[in-house]
Order: structure tokens, then sequence, then C-alpha cells
């Protein structure tokens, strides 16, 4: 499986905890920093986001991706639309949490959501 990673750097345990949550180990874990100019427009910054993946079409439509997002929800919605179009579904996320009873602050795994599941339960509900 290969993690895609805008956030934070994942740590080992982060990792471990992935890959037991997944059933699969990580192959590949790609950091993508993220930085976005508040003055200046996300689409274009979004845009040139996606053109750093390291992963082309092919490789985005056919092999086991997970994603963790960028924190800033504007970002993280409009890079979601982009790997929809690329992918063709929804690709699964992590979710992290605080853990506010550590000292010092960390942040553990808490689930991965498969998304294109949630969106086919929708669409029997529509």
């Amino acid at each position: 499986m290969i993690l895609l990673n805008f956030s934070h750097p994942i740590s080992e345990t982060q990792r471990a905890d992935i890959e037991r949550i997944a059933g699969q180990p990580i192959d590949r874990l790609i950091d993508i920093p993220v930085q976005f100019d508040n003055e200046a427009p996300f689409l274009d910054q979004i845009l040139d986001l996606s053109n750093r993946l390291p992963l082309d079409s092919v490789s985005l439509q056919t092999l086991p991706i997970l994603i963790n997002l960028p924190s800033l929800n504007y970002i993280a919605a409009g890079l979601l639309v982009w790997l929809n179009g690329k992918m063709g579904y929804f690709p699964a996320i992590v979710r992290m949490r605080s853990r506010a009873d550590r000292t010092p602050f960390v942040y553990e795994v808490a689930e991965i959501i498969n998304l294109q599941a949630l969106r086919e339960q929708a669409r029997k509900e529509r």
C-alpha cells in the first residue's frame, strides 16, 4: 500500500498502527509538504499540489493508496475532489486524534475511513 501523507510526519508507532488497521504493510510512504498562501487563490495551489504527486494516472487508478489529508479543510476538500477525478473513486483516509493525556502532545491513529464505501451507502439512501 502507498500512503500519501499531506500532514505532519508519520511516526513509527503511527505507521505500525496504520498497517495493523489496514491489514497490509505500507510499501511506500510519500510525504508531500503542504503550505498554502492564504492571500492567493486556493484552486491554483491545489492544482500545484496535485502536480507534485510522484504518481501517474495509472498508478493512482490501480495501486492501493491511503491518504493522510492536510488539516485545513479547504485544502483537504479540494484535494479529495482532484483525487476522485484522477482515481475514479474516493480514497480511504487516515483519521488522527490528539492524545491530551500524553506529554508531550501526540497524535494517534484513530481509524481508517473508507470514503468510497460512505459514498456508496449515501447513494443507496437517495
